[in-house]
């Protein structure tokens, strides 16, 4: 049985560009959860007092 190198780096090529094109897209997801993970977060509300305000009142 001879080994038909042409389909055998014709599969390599595929192969290769696969895991190329899975990295690249995984690269990209990523970065789209890693910017909604830091900009997604709500503002809280001040819990201590803002004592210029209140020095200014009295």
């Amino acid at each position: 049985m001879e080994i038909n190198w042409i389909v055998l780096g014709i599969v390599a090529v595929v192969l290769i560009a696969l895991i190329l094109f899975m990295i690249k897209k995984n690269q990209k997801e990523k970065k789209k959860l890693t910017d909604l993970l830091n900009n997604d977060f709500k503002k809280t509300e001040e819990d201590e007092p803002d004592f210029e305000d209140t020095a200014n009142e009295k």
